[in-house]
């Protein structure tokens, strides 16, 4: 995608431009990284693109214990995205580990697991199984309803999601990003909770709370009421708020919500993020990302551009 108001490029001077970026200590090869939940684990991809091109694959959000998902409708489809109510179905932690693990490492991008739980404890406990593995970076999701505080979702509230991230880090001495919920009511006030707990990156934004009424039966599609929607109809809003948490907060941001080209991703790239998620947008066009590497060094070799860190428009006065 050409991006609006387009501008004379400057005569380029970059011959090979370096994507790789370093994430909390972390070197990868590009600023792509596949969206938990959209990508599996992986290997479900194998034979439809080159999984090595990848910058990271976070996997599907898994928990300490199997969970079986939500029944009845999962998928819902919008004018401008997809509401989901997948029920973090996952096979649970040990399981992935032995099972799962072993031919992820082999595919080549960093490993980032997506890691949700219940209580504090499901967390921790979580993370100290996962310390024992050769995973590379826990994507701490904090989207997740508290059962001990009333079914109140962690990520909504500062010392509630910093509870999290406390937990996680006495076990986890490996690079912790925190995924962050758009639902909350301060999204800087979460931010600067989780940086204070010692997260070492932040990735927006989850999914937004939404729903869907079947006009026919009359009733809500989902079961729980309540979905997540994704796709095109959040960018708008995800990239304002990863503007105004690069304001706030000295940790690197991870950029995701609605990305579905290169255009989309290159905006998360010039409003500060260091790298960005593509997720829904793959179950309709599985070779996307790829394409989206090599449109970010198309653009950069054509703007003269050399390192991903000079994309962004943005400065740091102190």
């Amino acid at each position: 995608m050409t991006p609006k108001h387009e501008q004379t490029p400057l005569k380029s001077t970059v011959a090979v431009p370096d994507l790789s970026v370093c994430i909390a200590g972390i070197r990868f090869r590009n600023p792509v990284i596949a969206a938990s939940g959209t990508f599996g684990y992986g290997r479900e991809y194998q034979g439809l693109l080159d999984l090595a091109c990848l910058g990271g694959i976070c996997t599907k959000g898994l928990t300490l214990h199997p969970r079986c998902g939500n029944a009845g409708p999962r998928l819902y489809e919008t004018p401008a995205g997809l509401l989901n109510s997948i029920g973090l179905e996952n096979p649970g932690i040990p399981v992935f580990i032995e099972q799962e693990l072993p031919a992820l490492r082999e595919l080549g991008p960093v490993v980032i697991v997506n890691l949700s739980g219940s209580t504090v404890e499901e967390y921790r406990e979580a993370a100290r199984l996962l310390a024992k593995s050769s995973v590379d970076m826990i994507e701490l999701n904090i989207s997740c309803p508290n059962v001990k505080a009333g079914g109140m979702t962690f990520g909504l509230d500062p010392q509630s999601a910093a509870s999290v991230v406390q937990a996680v880090r006495k076990v986890w001495d490996k690079p912790l990003m925190v995924k962050l919920s758009p639902n909350a009511p301060d999204l800087r006030a979460v931010a600067r909770a989780c940086v204070a707990a010692e997260a070492d990156a932040l990735s927006l934004v989850n999914t937004f709370q939404a729903m869907a009424i079947d006009i026919y039966s009359r009733k809500p599609v989902f079961q729980h009421i309540r979905a997540g929607l994704s796709g095109p109809g959040i960018r708008p809003l995800a990239l304002r708020m990863v503007w105004d948490l690069w304001e706030e907060v000295r940790v690197p941001l991870v950029g995701l919500g609605g990305i579905a080209n290169v255009g989309d991703a290159l905006e998360f790239l010039l409003a500060g993020a260091v790298a960005v998620q593509v997720g829904s947008a793959t179950f309709a066009h599985p070779l996307l990302m790829p394409e989206i590497i090599q449109g970010i060094a198309g653009y950069m070799q054509q703007y003269g551009v050399a390192r991903i860190e000079d994309l962004s428009i943005r400065s740091r006065t102190s």
